[in-house]
């Protein structure tokens, strides 16, 4: 490999590394304000599960724009990996519910984990959907 191209590749990894970073960095900031707000609904922790909703909607649009606008695949470094990665947070997920199951919170931790994982899920397809709507118009 000559030294042009391996300084070449180099760079690229160094321009994933920042992306990766600015996005992790700002996907944390909106996760820490959200979790700052503690916002509860009787034993249901639901800026967890707000936190998942938006990061799972900003994927499934992103995916969408990504395509449809052939975006450089360095795009997911920032968006998929760094915001939507630092933002949704499948470990505060599975502590709050085993803390539920913990102190016998039976039917919260249960409606915790439904309403992560389908609404989670749900905000990608609506995500898809949208921008798959907008860009068609």
């Amino acid at each position: 490999m000559s030294t042009t191209h391996r300084k070449n590749v180099d760079m690229i990894k160094m321009i994933e590394i920042i992306l990766l970073a600015v996005g992790g960095a700002a996907g944390a900031v909106l996760r820490f304000k959200l979790i700052e707000s503690q916002l509860i609904f009787g034993f249901l922790p639901i800026s967890i599960l707000v936190a998942n909703i938006i990061g799972s909607f900003v994927l499934g649009a992103f995916m969408i724009i990504s395509n449809q606008w052939h975006l450089d695949s360095r795009y997911t470094f920032l968006v998929a990996f760094g915001f939507c990665g630092s933002l949704t947070t499948m470990s505060a997920f599975a502590l709050d519910s085993t803390t539920m199951l913990q102190q016998s919170h039976i039917g919260f931790a249960m409606i915790n984990i439904l309403l992560n994982v389908s609404l989670s899920m749900g905000a990608i397809f609506a995500g898809k959907t949208l921008v798959s709507m907008i860009i068609e118009t």
